[in-house]
């Protein structure tokens, strides 16, 4: 039996070899790929790559072995492909993605949409993004927004998405893929909850509190130094806003934001009475028109994989290549098929950068339908 310093030579030399032989694949792999883009030969055959892994897999010997070298070589094959999509890119065969440049919005003479009632965080989102004088309405539920702006009866809808302490809006992660409708920017929105009522009210009058049963219990702090205080569900924090404004009773008040008080001429009893105070919620701005913002550095997509070992691992190696740092990633169920995923992943980046086009490109061939949700 050799010792260690023996064993650590021979594994430098088996790795010396292993790197010599490394890139003469990758510069036979080249080769291929030059032939490929000659004659029109898609990248990714998964087909042949699936004969070359049995090949291999055959060759080692026990089942640890052949484990081994089936993901050694899918990542050889994975790193094959990656070089070939940049050749695509290179040569300026990779394709135009369906989405046109701009260098501002338009917001002339415009109509949005948001869902909800008046004095709602999503009416506070658009009044932040378009300003206070923009030709609006709201509708009930968020595929009532959608639906708007697929039919073009308005130009955008704002819809939230997801809350820092709630986490995401499921229902409308799912309508970004049933519309054809994309994001072309976000707004961010503090949840600042305050303590409302009419004019004549003060903190020692109130005796029952309306809100959405979210926002009282982002508030049970308020209620713990108020143990005479009643806590009453509402159906979201604006109407009970417009309850307490309508009803005129020193004794009732509302937990909702500062902008919902000015919209119904409630008085501002309390501020700061949230529980947790860095709590946002993130809006995103929706259009029909597959357009983005020429600053834009935020890319929404969403895919379906194959439902088998290591896909997803393989998809998301297309942004380390490229070097794309991904910032969130979702996953949703699919909607009559039991146990199966789709994903939603944000990362940062523009359509218009190689390095972009080069991950979608490899992502679009691996995965099942890619769609790009907006750049913004």
């Amino acid at each position: 039996m050799g010792d260690l310093k023996e064993y650590r030579a021979e594994i430098d030399r088996i790795d010396r070899e292993l790197v010599r032989l490394f890139e003469e694949r990758m510069e036979v792999s080249e080769q291929i790929g030059a032939y490929k883009i000659e004659n029109g030969v898609k990248v990714f055959d998964k087909t042949r790559e699936r004969q070359k892994l049995d090949e291999v897999k055959g060759l080692a010997h026990g089942a640890f072995n052949q484990h081994g070298v089936e993901e050694l070589f899918s990542q050889l094959m994975s790193m094959s492909r990656k070089k070939q999509y940049a050749m695509l890119e290179k040569r300026g065969a990779g394709g135009r993605l369906p989405f046109i440049g701009v260098d501002r919005l338009d917001t002339d003479h415009i109509r949005v949409v948001f869902q909800g009632v008046e004095g709602a965080y999503s009416q506070a989102a658009m009044t932040a993004f378009f300003g206070e004088d923009v030709n609006s309405f709201h509708v009930a539920r968020f595929r009532d927004a959608m639906e708007a702006i697929a039919e073009g009866s308005a130009d955008y809808a704002v819809l939230p998405i997801e809350n820092s302490t709630a986490g995401i809006v499921a229902d409308n992660f799912d309508l970004l893929v049933d519309f054809e409708n994309y994001i072309v920017a976000e707004q961010i929105i503090p949840v600042e909850h305050v303590l409302m009522g009419i004019k004549d009210a003060d903190l020692s009058s109130v005796r029952i509190v309306y809100s959405h049963p979210q926002a009282l219990a982002q508030c049970e702090g308020l209620f713990q130094a108020h143990p005479d205080w009643k806590a009453e569900p509402f159906g979201n924090t604006a109407l009970a806003a417009r309850k307490v404004a309508q009803d005129g009773r020193k004794d009732e008040a509302a937990i909702g934001s500062a902008f919902a008080a000015r919209r119904f001429g409630l008085q501002v009893l309390k501020t700061h009475i949230s529980d947790e105070e860095a709590n946002a919620t993130r809006f995103m701005i929706v259009t029909n028109q597959r357009i983005f913002r020429k600053d834009a550095r935020k890319i929404s997509i969403c895919f379906e994989l194959p439902h088998s070992s290591g896909t997803l691992y393989n998809i998301l190696s297309h942004f380390i290549f490229n070097n794309i740092n991904m910032t969130h990633i979702e996953s949703r169920p699919i909607p009559q098929r039991s146990w199966e995923y789709r994903f939603f992943i944000d990362f940062e980046g523009n359509l218009a950068e190689p390095s972009v086009k080069n991950a979608l490109r490899g992502i679009r061939e691996e995965a099942i339908n890619m769609k790009i949700l907006g750049n913004y």
